[in-house]
């Protein structure tokens, strides 16, 4: 097996291990609100508030930085993506005018730009672990 081969097939299990986490961290922080706001004047809003969805990003943050930062870059951004895209497809599927699509590529998105982009960021910060007297 070559060393290309044999270095992808880690990054499998690391991708569908994040896309478990990201659906998971959807359930957790939006799964369950699914009622809309009613005000005093007949406008609605919701369903999720904004504490849910800067919650849901913070979990996300943490889940790429620790795939960023151990070089498991393209399962930090396909994972947490696929995550992501099957979560908010199984929470707005039921939506009656089809516009859930919409939504959903949306996520898509949003996910392959922010957490490639997290990604990229992190990588580059990643500390030198040279150690002295080796020909730094």
């Amino acid at each position: 097996m070559s060393n290309e081969v044999r270095n992808r097939i880690p990054r499998v299990p690391a991708a569908l291990v994040l896309a478990g986490l990201a659906a998971a961290a959807w359930a957790g922080w939006l799964g369950w609100d699914q009622h809309r706001d009613v005000h005093a004047d007949g406008s609605t809003t919701g369903p999720y508030e904004a504490w849910q969805v800067i919650g849901l990003g913070l979990t996300l943050l943490v889940l790429v930085y620790g795939a960023a930062s151990r070089a498991y870059v393209s399962a930090a951004v396909v994972g947490t993506t696929t995550g992501l895209a099957v979560a908010s497809c199984l929470d707005w599927s039921d939506d009656s005018s089809g516009l859930f699509a919409v939504g959903v590529g949306l996520i898509v998105i949003g996910s392959l730009v922010v957490t490639g982009l997290l990604s990229l960021l992190i990588t580059s910060w990643k500390p030198n672990t040279g150690h002295a007297g080796q020909g730094d």
